[in-house]
């Protein structure tokens, strides 16, 4: 159990990125670290964890602990998550057992309703209740959750959201499986556009997502997109933050995308060009999920599964439950 006013931290092992986020002890925060990895480069296609991936992703753990000392977190004060790529990997322990060796702390595999949850409790825990239900949308590299809250006039939170899905849609798994030409071609995106409208609008069908009044945006490709629909050069997360982008901007900017080249993608301002060749399929998620759900407008959150993580920690410090 975590003391009062020790730092707590929390690491996310993704499919596209491995991501830092220490909080000090009054909650304040100490780091926020972000590196495209691509632990998950080639799961979809092969079933398993390739070495250079590995390889890696273990190389940014060592740089997250050498941070992880320097603000004197403890082994018990740190939990990490392993999301899509593991749970999809028949060698993961490849990956599991020397990540536990640096960080001192076994990442846990957590499945795809538990990363909603977490999620969640990141996504709106700056936002006022009275403006949902929210519904969130988290698009990572090999799945994309859904996660509808409850009503305002709710009496708990702490029950937890409505409604979570996970679905095998992501940023990379599209690209991989759909968008194999450079720019993509047209019957590429049409079928990458398909599997996704046919996923999303079973969930939407099936009546347990109705009623979200406010849709919250989460993970990189959502920050790629708002940061180019500001008009920014670069990330800045104030901006970006609780920023909103309406389903045009959205729109034009995934048709955009699609048409250029690699290489022309990698010098859109505000591209951060290690996210180039994998926008296009995050981009056609979320206009899918727009669609589908009818939202004319995105709110972007930068707060996430890490925060949600490390608001499990804190809240386990001040009384033994999660917050």
């Amino acid at each position: 159990m975590t003391a009062p006013g020790e730092p707590v931290a929390a690491v996310d092992c993704g499919t596209n990125s491995t991501r830092l986020l220490v909080l000090g002890g009054g909650g304040e925060r100490l780091e926020r670290r972000m590196v495209i990895t691509r632990l998950g480069a080639g799961v979809d296609r092969t079933g398993a964890l390739s070495g250079e991936a590995v390889e890696r992703t273990l190389a940014v753990l060592v740089q997250y602990r050498q941070l992880l000392d320097r603000h004197h977190v403890a082994a018990s004060h740190l939990r990490a998550a392993a999301t899509s790529a593991a749970r999809d990997a028949s060698n993961a322990a490849d990956f599991l057992d020397p990540a536990e060796a640096i960080l001192g702390r076994r990442p846990e595999v957590i499945e795809g309703e538990e990363e909603g949850r977490l999620s969640y409790l990141g996504a709106t825990a700056g936002l006022d209740p009275r403006g949902g239900p929210y519904l969130v949308v988290d698009i990572g590299g090999g799945s994309t959750e859904l996660i509808l809250g409850r009503s305002p006039e709710s009496s708990s939170e702490a029950a937890g959201p409505a409604a979570v899905v996970s679905l095998d849609i992501g940023c990379v798994r599209l690209a991989e499986r759909f968008l194999h030409h450079d720019p993509p071609g047209p019957d590429e995106l049409a079928a990458a556009h398909e599997a996704v409208r046919s996923l999303v609008g079973a969930v939407r069908d099936g009546g347990s997502f109705s009623g979200g009044r406010r849709l919250v945006g989460l993970a990189g490709t959502v920050s790629a997109l708002t940061v180019m629909a500001l008009g920014l050069d670069r990330f800045v997360e104030e901006k970006v933050h609780h920023a909103r982008v309406d389903r045009r901007q959205v729109r034009e900017l995934a048709a955009r995308l699609a048409s250029l080249p690699l290489e022309e993608r990698r010098r859109v301002r505000g591209m951060e060009p290690e996210r180039a060749d994998v926008i296009v399929g995050g981009a056609i998620v979320l206009e899918e999920v727009m669609d589908a759900f009818s939202f004319g407008e995105l709110t972007t959150s930068e707060s996430d599964i890490l925060d949600g993580l490390a608001a499990e920690l804190r809240g386990r410090s001040a009384g033994g439950a999660a917050v």
